[in-house]
C-alpha cells in the first residue's frame, strides 16, 4: 500500500509552513515487495589582481563578478524550481551570520521528481557548477546544501566512488580531490537513510572522505525519511524545529574557519 504525506512549506525561516497544497511524499516503508516513490549564471571569469609591491606575496582577493560565498542548494521532491522553502530559509539565515560577505546562490537544476533516478540530473548539474566556481572563482568559498532528495543529490556529488550497481555512463565522474579545497561546508537536511534507499532500490548516500569533516547531517527525531522512525509530519519541521538555523550556524562557522585564499607571489618575486 502507498501512503501519501503532504509536505508543508514555509515562507520564512521563522515560521512553520501551513500551505494546503504541498507535495505528496511516501509514508513509512511498507512490507516486502512494495515499491515506494522518493520523498523527498556562471560567474564572470576572474581578473588577475594587481600586485601590491614587487616581490611581496599577495593574498588572492575574490575576482570581480565572484561572490565571497557561493551557496549551491538542491530542493526537495516536487518543490517548484528554485531553492525550495528549506533552501531559502537556509540562505536567509546564513546571510545574517556572515556579516557583509557577498553571497551568490545557485539552485540546482533538476526535476526533483518522485522518480528518483532522475536525481542523476541534479548530481551532474551541481557537480558541474561546483567545479566551474572552483575554476573561475578560486577564492570563493562554496557551501553545498540540500533537503530530502536534494540532500541525497549533494551527498552523491561529494563521493569519490561511483556506487555499486550504477553504470559509469549514467553518472558524472567524481570531482577531483582539489575541488574539496574550495568547499567550506555542506549542510544536509533530512538525508534519506540507508533503510529508505533500500526500500526504493537505490544505493545508500555516502559522503566523500574529503568532505566528511565539513558536513553536517540533520534529521528531525523520528522523521521517516532519515531515521528509523515513522513520523511523516516530522519531515516538514526542519524550519520550525530550528534545524535550518543550526545548519546555517555550522556553515557560517566553517566559512570562518576555512583556510584563507592561497597566496601568490607578485610579479617579479
Amino acid at each position: 500500500m502507498l501512503i501519501a504525506a503532504a509536505l508543508l512549506y514555509a515562507p520564512s525561516a521563522h515560521a512553520q509552513p501551513a500551505i494546503p497544497h504541498g507535495p505528496a511524499l511516501p509514508g513509512p516503508p511498507p512490507g516486502p515487495g512494495t515499491t515506494l516513490p522518493m520523498p523527498v549564471a556562471a560567474p564572470d571569469p576572474p581578473t588577475a589582481p594587481a600586485p601590491l609591491s614587487v616581490g611581496a606575496p599577495v593574498a588572492t582577493p575574490v575576482p570581480p563578478g565572484c561572490p565571497d560565498v557561493q551557496v549551491v542548494f538542491a530542493r526537495g521532491t516536487t518543490e517548484a524550481p528554485g531553492l525550495g522553502a528549506m533552501g531559502q530559509a537556509f540562505v536567509d539565515d546564513l546571510q545574517t551570520k556572515i556579516g557583509n560577505k557577498s553571497v551568490g546562490v545557485y539552485p540546482v537544476d533538476y526535476p526533483a521528481s518522485p522518480d528518483f533516478p532522475t536525481a542523476v540530473k541534479g548530481i551532474t548539474d551541481a557537480s558541474t557548477h561546483v567545479q566551474q566556481i572552483a575554476t573561475t572563482c578560486p577564492a570563493t568559498k562554496i557551501v553545498l546544501g540540500g533537503y530530502s532528495q536534494g540532500a541525497a543529490v549533494m551527498g552523491f556529488v561529494t563521493t569519490e566512488l561511483i556506487p555499486d550497481g550504477v553504470s559509469v555512463s549514467e553518472v558524472p565522474q567524481p570531482m577531483t580531490p582539489e575541488i574539496a579545497d574550495h568547499v567550506a561546508a555542506i549542510a544536509l537536511l533530512g538525508t534519506p537513510s540507508e533503510r529508505f534507499m533500500n526500500v526504493i532500490k537505490q544505493p545508500p548516500v555516502k559522503i566523500g572522505s574529503l568532505y566528511q569533516a565539513k558536513t553536517i547531517e540533520l534529521c528531525v527525531p523520528n522523521d521517516f525519511v532519515c531515521s528509523a522512525g515513522n513520523d511523516i509530519g516530522a519531515h516538514a519541521r526542519y524550519i520550525s524545529d530550528g534545524l535550518v538555523v543550526q545548519a546555517a550556524d555550522f556553515a557560517a562557522n566553517k566559512i570562518a574557519e576555512s583556510p584563507a585564499p592561497p597566496v601568490q607571489p607578485a610579479a617579479g618575486g
